[in-house]
């Protein structure tokens, strides 16, 4: 198999098989059809120009197919596109699906050993036994072990929520260090359920796109309705606890133009809204400037995510 981080320019490729992410019709300017296919591995993805959609040489395939595609490395403007020869249904058996999702570049295991030792710190019974019941429940790790964070933008990868959430938790633990007026218990445990709403919220792999759930309510009020109907399922939680915790989730965007439907009102509410932001703005600056050579120090324009204009830092001298 040749991953998209291995093709350049010139290079033919024979019954090669990617994940299909979208098919686009269009049209030339003489009017004849044409068709794109957006092409992925775990390394990135490309552009393939269907030229003759007709030609039997194409069978039909859909979106979120596995394809076996042949054709040859081309650029246009400057970017690598594949002009396709033979594309097809790739058969059962003949792929591993991880070899097409992009996946986080940390253990996971790891990270969730990780996240686990932060759920065992917890002193308060009830906010413990409220974490214990989502994050040692073997379905449960499953799925949050494969999902991501975001379609785009920042950690929209394989581990991608478990890598985040284990960091705003982290932040937050050295915030309680920091700051000795911070509820440690609560405000780690709204760390680590702060996305707990983004398992309805997008679909897993390899579709990872927003559900209608995710688009009508959106994981803040998906994830504040899951944690109060588990904890309506264990006996004594406090009461105050409970408001404080959910707060905690409703407000974890820091803004309402952020999507929060409040502003934090709560000391603990306020550091999880800036460690949030603080790890989604570093994983956008770090994935944007992820395909920039080292040492290249040029502006690399606009990043309407980050909201300026970006470039890396310059290197020792």
């Amino acid at each position: 198999m040749i991953y998209i981080e291995q093709l350049t320019e010139g290079k033919k490729i024979q019954n090669n098989i990617f994940l299909l992410r979208k098919v686009t019709n269009g049209t030339t300017k003489n009017g004849k059809g044409f068709q794109t296919l957006l092409l992925q591995d775990k390394t990135g993805s490309i552009e393939g120009k269907i030229w003759s959609p007709n030609d039997p040489a194409f069978q039909d395939v859909d979106e979120k197919d596995y394809v076996e595609v042949s054709g040859e490395v081309t650029s246009f403007n400057g970017a690598l596109q594949i002009r396709l020869e033979r594309v097809s249904r790739a058969s059962e058996g003949t792929f591993n699906p991880a070899d097409y999702l992009p996946t986080s570049d940390k253990n996971i295991e790891e990270m969730y050993t990780e996240l686990l030792r932060l759920v065992d710190s917890i002193k308060s019974p009830s906010l413990k036994t409220l974490l214990e019941s989502f994050f040692k429940d073997e379905d449960f790790k499953k799925r949050f072990s494969f999902h991501s964070a975001a379609k785009s933008v920042h950690h929209g990868f394989v581990g991608g929520l478990l890598e985040h959430t284990l960091s705003v938790a982290q932040i937050c633990n050295f915030y309680a260090k920091q700051y000795p007026q911070l509820d440690r218990d609560l405000l780690v445990t709204a760390a680590l359920c702060h996305d707990i709403g983004k398992l309805e919220e997008i679909a897993p792999f390899p579709e990872n796109d927003y559900t209608d759930d995710g688009q009508l309510l959106g994981h803040i009020i998906i994830g504040t309705e899951m944690l109060r109907d588990r904890i309506r399922e264990i006996p004594g939680f406090p009461r105050k606890k409970e408001q404080e915790l959910l707060h905690c989730i409703l407000a974890h965007h820091g803004e309402l133009e952020y999507g929060s439907p409040k502003k934090p009102a709560i000391i603990e509410a306020m550091a999880l809204s800036h460690a949030d932001n603080l790890d989604a703005k570093m994983e956008t600056m770090k994935e944007a400037l992820s395909g920039v050579m080292p040492g290249n120090t040029e502006w690399q324009g606009y990043n309407r995510f980050l909201e300026t204009n970006i470039r890396r830092t310059s290197p020792e001298e």
